[in-house]
């Protein structure tokens, strides 16, 4: 199993050949959080599709792979969740929408996986401060600028992904305890 994300565009083909109207960047953002939840999910993309007629990806194809690569991130101990965004040399305006819908897709999966009773009061915070981000309509007037901005947004929102996924493990382990 890779821990290598497919690439947004093979994604987008995907999601396109499927005829499903989400995002690459809010959809990865919904699996991040159902994973987050329950690793085990059956079928992730009906879930966050919110369409139980619809089948889980093919093994082998961009979808099946997101799916692989997000649980190896996230299962990893080297925190090197890395978010689906389009590649680095696209427009800061467009890996900055891709952002603000990634948000979108995680604060929305954090709900379908009704995680927030699992959530430490900090990683409450952060998760409004996503809201934020994905209610955001950033303008992009100095490039060199928004690079940086962008930057740390993504980290930021990587950070607070891995704080939802670190809260929902201990919440797992404390209830197997008792």
């Amino acid at each position: 199993m890779s821990d290598f994300l497919p690439t947004y565009v093979e994604v987008a083909a995907q999601i396109e050949a499927l005829v499903l109207s989400v995002d690459p960047s809010e959809l990865h953002g919904s699996l991040c959080a159902l994973r987050c939840g329950a690793p085990q999910r059956t079928n992730w993309l009906a879930e966050a599709m919110s369409d139980e007629h619809l089948a889980p990806p093919l093994p082998g194809s961009p979808l099946a792979r997101l799916d692989a690569a997000t649980v190896a991130q996230l299962a990893a101990a080297d925190f090197g969740l890395e978010l689906l965004l389009p590649e680095d040399d696209a427009p800061v305006s467009e890996r900055g929408e891709a952002l603000v819908a990634w948000c979108r897709g995680f604060l929305g999966g954090v709900g379908l996986a009704g995680l927030h009773g699992a959530l430490a009061e900090e990683t409450r915070e952060a998760l409004v401060d996503l809201a934020r981000i994905a209610e955001s309509e950033v303008s992009y007037d100095d490039p060199e600028a928004d690079e940086e901005a962008l930057a740390e947004l993504e980290e930021f929102v990587r950070v607070a992904a891995l704080l939802v996924h670190g809260d929902c493990l201990a919440a797992h382990d404390r209830r197997r305890l008792h």
